[in-house]
């Protein structure tokens, strides 16, 4: 009998970047970097699990622009050149650094891992790592669920209701023809709830989604159970929020477990630290200092002198983490269990990348915490799983929450992003028009009026607006935004009279996903 439940949630999203345009694009790295860092060694950590018959479970969620990144062919055939530069990288290094004993193992180190990820990703995978995903989930150990279509802000898309229902039937669809199957809920975008949302998700039969802490903690009526419960919304779907105390442990930057000095550092890489005419065929081509993946340094502590980093150290410092986290989780179900009178669920959501990528023993970290878990009192599941086991939970309507900072909206609508909000309403309007004045067009303009819905979500994404607020590849962000506005124009100035299929072919090899999406869904 278990004290409480652990329902540890990762949501895995990128934004949808694809350049065939140009031979190498920076921010394709985006992906490269999330394969090779933290997608493949997830995979490999939890197939060992399977393989061993540790019982784990978890729920995630894959998004549709990151999975139709994942099942494409040309970032497909452009990650493995990533890899085998990066491997060639390490070879450089064990030659350069072979006269310095601790820096040599590590490049050694890092060459014995890229062989083991390239290997996995061609001969267990064939390069599709969503087949690797796809597995883990018909073993039922992985709960896979979607988000919206392109990670759109729906309280902020709420003005135009097309929009919002388009950004969860596409997310729906594709999920449902990538991953061969129904999805059982949602990942808000962001975690970002307004009172009637769970309307448009009841419509896809989607019975849950996750919020930030306070959207619970803030409910109406407020929720006997704090956190530790979901509830029902009136119209049957479930809403979970996150755990703080767990939640802390990993992401808080002076507390959380990442920050440990042994551990190593994520800013002190190669790219940057060596002459350009070491690294130059390894970092961008237009001469800009690139991550490469190779680094040589732990965490050390707060000072810019920064010792070498030991792997069997930081393993060992990884085994007593996941041990203190699991005790920790035990305590805490142990202590809400006498409070609650039956067990509570403790979910903790985080984003995928956290682990490998920022924290590169992130993986090992949650391999561990699972052996732990086995024969412990607390037991992880996914949230389907918790809500077939636990039927019965108290009814209450969420506040308005995200995840961002201050909780609510103010990341994705303030004065460094403001001016995209009036073009995203006018396209969705003009959208909806359209898809009235046209419901039964000759075939190319229903290629017309299908390629404008698909610029229009790539506009609508959380993460321009989102990095504009943080200050990083802003450029890029708004001349992202910028390009679906003018394509979705384009092709919104020339529907009546029609268009050069050459023309409209170039746009649609661009931005290619969704290939099965209708634009009528506008016209609700």
């Amino acid at each position: 009998m278990s004290t409480g439940y652990w329902g540890l949630f990762l949501h895995a999203h990128l934004p949808f970047v694809r350049h065939p345009e140009y031979e190498y694009f920076l921010e394709e790295h985006w992906l490269f970097e999330a394969l090779a860092e933290c997608y493949l060694p997830l995979l490999r950590r939890f197939y060992r699990l399977n393989s061993e018959g540790i019982p784990y479970r978890l729920t995630m969620s894959l998004t549709p622009t990151l999975a139709s990144m994942l099942t494409d062919p040309l970032l497909q055939d452009r990650f493995r050149k990533y890899l085998d530069r990066t491997m060639e990288l390490a070879e450089k290094e064990i030659t350069r650094t072979q006269t310095d004993g601790a820096m040599n193992r590590l490049a050694r180190f890092y060459l014995d891992r890229l062989t083991v990820k390239r290997r996995f990703y061609q001969d267990t995978l064939h390069s599709d790592v969503l087949s690797g995903f796809r597995w883990l989930a018909d073993t039922g150990n992985l709960e896979i669920i979607t988000c919206g279509a392109t990670h759109g802000f729906l309280p902020l898309l709420s003005y135009h209701p097309p929009s919002v229902e388009a950004q969860v039937e596409v997310a729906v669809r594709t999920h449902r023809r990538l991953l061969g199957r129904e999805p059982a809920g949602i990942m808000l975008p962001e975690c970002a709830y307004y009172q009637g949302l769970e309307e448009v998700v009841a419509r896809y039969n989607l019975n849950f989604f996750i919020l930030d802490s306070h959207g619970l903690l803030y409910s109406r009526p407020r929720s006997l159970y704090g956190v530790f419960a979901p509830v029902f919304m009136p119209n049957g779907v479930a809403a979970f929020a996150r755990d703080h105390e767990s939640s802390k442990q990993v992401w808080s930057s002076k507390e959380g477990y990442p920050g440990d000095p042994f551990y190593r550092d994520f800013y002190r890489d190669v790219g940057f630290d060596l002459d350009m005419q070491h690294v130059g065929p390894y970092v961008s081509p237009d001469g800009l200092r690139t991550f490469t993946g190779i680094k040589y340094h732990r965490i050390t502590g707060e000072t810019d002198h920064k010792e070498p980093y030991d792997p069997e150290a930081a393993l060992d410092r990884v085994r007593e983490h996941a041990a203190n986290f699991v005790f920790n989780r035990e305590r805490q179900a142990e202590h809400l269990a006498g409070l609650m009178g039956k067990p509570p669920i403790i979910v903790s959501p985080y984003d995928a990348e956290l682990y490998g990528h920022w924290w590169f023993e992130g993986p090992d970290f949650l391999e561990h915490v699972f052996r732990r878990m086995a024969p412990s009192l607390i037991r992880s599941v996914t949230l389907s799983g918790y809500l077939e086991e636990n039927p019965t939970h108290q009814v209450a309507t969420p506040c308005a929450s995200s995840w961002g900072d201050k909780g609510y909206y103010e990341v994705w609508l303030n004065g460094a992003n403001d001016w995209i909000w009036r073009y995203l309403h006018n396209a969705a309007i003009r959208m909806s028009e359209r898809a009235r004045k046209y419901p039964a067009p000759d075939p190319l303009r229903e290629r017309i009026l299908n390629q404008m819905a698909r610029e229009l979500l790539l506009a609508q994404s959380s993460d321009w607006p989102f990095i504009m607020t943080m200050g990083t590849s802003v450029e890029y962000a708004e001349r992202r935004f910028k390009q679906h506005i003018h394509r979705f124009n384009q092709l919104d100035g020339i529907l009546d009279e029609g268009w050069d299929e050459e023309k409209l072919r170039r746009i649609e090899d661009v931005d290619n996903l969704f290939p099965d999406i209708d634009y009528r869904i506008y016209a609700k």
